[in-house]
């Protein structure tokens, strides 16, 4: 009630990149303060803890952040405070990158949704794992990884810059979600593909780490290609899956399209990916036949949103645009109401 009454008409006015660093710059004060983490804890933290284990972790609860909020790794004590059981951050690329243009990131309150074409902006992997080597956190930390916002790097140099990242995340991750999805980059290329995912995996080899290493798809993900790119990631010895990340898709909006056009291309998130989020995730339960965990990320704003991915199959939930809607007293709601198995 506290944030829709009084902080979120306030943050609304801001444009939404202004917000988003306002909330980081905030979250990041408070990762430096015991005080501040304290508070947060007592205003938002707390509710049912469901603990659950996968991969070796223990998991306080299954509601996580999702990468998006936090590309530096600069507020996960701050995120832990206020109730999450994990937390994702990135994306993170090999080198440092300013990213796309502004303005970048758009709010469609018609939707409860957001646009974003943010372009992997953050300080790289050498400065962000440095960052986190002394974390302290008694939750885990996943790294999201994805290649350098750069035309230039393609082919094995592509590779390359995905396994720097990679390794590099090793040292300070709980796990590693490998984003092969991320349509915000100069070319607009992404790994969905049979032939440049085997190659990618093939480079990365994740069967010879220990930290578990996951996979996240599109939403718009067809369900043969799915099939194939599950075929793919099994064959690596691919330990879990993350499902999904933004779309490209502009159907059955109800933001004018004067509007969408204004704000021209991005990757979709919040409500509006929803429904379309829970059918990939039940594609993969269905294909994988519940042998690895899957993390359902996509449109959570609700107990009802939220039950209706796990209902789909997802193990664990991650959340961020509805953060932005409805707050973080969102993260305790979910705990305490919503059925996990």
């Amino acid at each position: 009630m506290l944030y829709k009454s009084l902080l979120k008409p306030v943050i609304f006015k801001k444009d939404a990149e202004e917000a988003h660093d306002l909330a980081l710059r905030i979250s990041s004060e408070a990762n430096h303060s015991a005080f501040l983490q304290t508070l947060a804890s007592i205003i938002y933290g707390g509710g049912k803890n469901q603990e659950k284990e996968y991969w070796g972790l223990k998991f306080k609860n299954p509601v996580g952040l999702a990468a998006g909020f936090d590309k530096n790794g600069t507020t996960p004590k701050a995120m832990e405070a206020l109730g999450f059981g994990f937390i994702e951050i990135g994306s993170v690329t090999a080198k440092s990158s300013q990213g796309n243009p502004k303005p970048r990131a758009f709010r469609l309150p018609d939707d409860n949704s957001l646009i974003n074409r943010m372009g992997l902006n953050n300080d790289g992997s050498d400065v962000i794992t440095d960052r986190l080597k002394n974390h302290n956190l008694s939750i885990p930390l996943g790294v999201n990884i994805a290649k350098t916002n750069d035309a230039s790097i393609h082919g094995k140099d592509a590779i390359s810059d995905y396994a720097y990242s990679y390794e590099k995340a090793v040292s300070v991750a709980d796990y590693i979600t490998v984003n092969i999805s991320c349509p915000n980059t100069g070319e607009g290329k992404t790994f969905e593909d049979p032939e440049a995912l085997t190659s990618l995996l093939k480079g990365l080899n994740p069967s010879t780490n220990e930290i578990p290493t996951l996979v996240k798809f599109s939403v718009d993900t067809e369900k043969e290609i799915l099939r194939k790119l599950v075929e793919i990631c099994e064959r690596y010895s691919i330990d879990g899956y993350v499902a999904t990340n933004t779309s490209s898709n502009r159907d059955n909006l109800n933001t004018k399209k004067s509007a969408l056009r204004a704000i021209g291309n991005g990757g979709l998130s919040g409500a509006a990916i929803a429904n379309k989020s829970d059918t990939v995730i039940s594609t993969l339960y269905e294909i994988l036949q519940g042998s690895k965990p899957i993390i359902g990320v996509g449109g959570i704003d609700s107990v009802e949103s939220a039950q209706r991915k796990v209902d789909a199959g997802a193990n664990l939930l991650q959340i961020y645009t509805g953060l932005v809607y409805e707050g973080p007293g969102l993260i305790k709601k979910i705990k305490n109401e919503t059925d996990f198995r």
